[in-house]
């Protein structure tokens, strides 16, 4: 009698153990699965047939059919960094929403919703997800060192149907409470001081005289390694257009 009493709850046992390593091996699958999709959803592949170009921005504007808080595309140059972003009335809805207004856990790249959507400020945010293999803003932490900063000077920035260079100046390492860095509705006192933070705050800085009738445009995205950390690539908006290095169809 005892016997099979113990055969039984070994039998039990082993059952038990197999279904917990059935949900487990389950479970580890679905998370592949879930991990592959949220990265596919963030690759810049995704948003091409939407990017505008030169003399032809029908399929932008399609894009803005479907989604009319599209306002603009990012552009920098060597990087993965190539996606249209979009503004709302709050900074919570692309953290988790597409570029097509549907949920999305890798979110899209949005402006600071206090910002003008024509990019007169002196300091617009645009933010991203520090997202692996280099999607969304993930690229960021590649300018943390010097040559990478050195060799990716120039981008590309969209909105009101028309191009506009990028030609980044700094780059930094702060925390999400920075005051003025992140503060978007700077007062003409704060201007100035705005400036020279950014200089003495940068862990790289190019040379350049800078005034406060500058529009300049920070790209901000998470630093994983410190707790309320975040990468900030800083640059100043201008009319011409730079010459994209690393194009190789440019250069033929």
């Amino acid at each position: 009698m005892k016997r099979s009493v113990i055969r039984v709850l070994d039998e039990l046992v082993n059952l038990i153990v197999l279904v917990i390593v059935l949900i487990l091996g389950g479970y580890g699958v679905y998370t592949l699965w879930d991990d592959r999709q949220i990265y596919q959803s963030a690759d810049m592949e995704n948003y091409e047939t939407w990017r505008p170009e030169e003399d032809d921005d029908l399929s932008f504007r399609e894009l803005q059919a479907i989604n009319p808080e599209v306002i603009g595309w990012l552009t920098v140059y060597g990087t993965k960094i190539d996606y249209p972003f979009a503004q709302a009335d709050n900074n919570t809805k692309y953290v988790n929403t597409d570029i097509t207004g549907e949920f999305a856990l890798s979110g899209s790249l949005f402006l600071d919703c206090q910002n003008a959507a024509d990019f007169t400020d002196l300091n617009h945010v645009i933010y991203g997800h520090h997202m692996e293999k280099k999607t969304m803003l993930g690229e960021l932490e590649c300018f943390a060192e010097r040559p990478f900063f050195e060799e990716h000077r120039y981008g590309r920035l969209y909105y009101n149907a028309q191009d506009h260079g990028l030609e980044f100046i700094a780059f930094l390492e702060t925390d999400a409470y920075d005051d003025m860095i992140y503060n978007v509705t700077l007062t003409e006192d704060e201007q100035e001081k705005y400036l020279s933070c950014l200089r003495e705050k940068a862990m790289y800085y190019r040379e350049t005289e800078l005034s406060v009738k500058e529009h300049l445009l920070a790209l901000s995205t998470c630093d994983s390694g410190r707790t309320n950390g975040r990468y900030v690539l800083v640059g100043r908006i201008t009319e011409e257009m730079y010459e994209n290095p690393f194009d190789v169809k440019s250069k033929k």
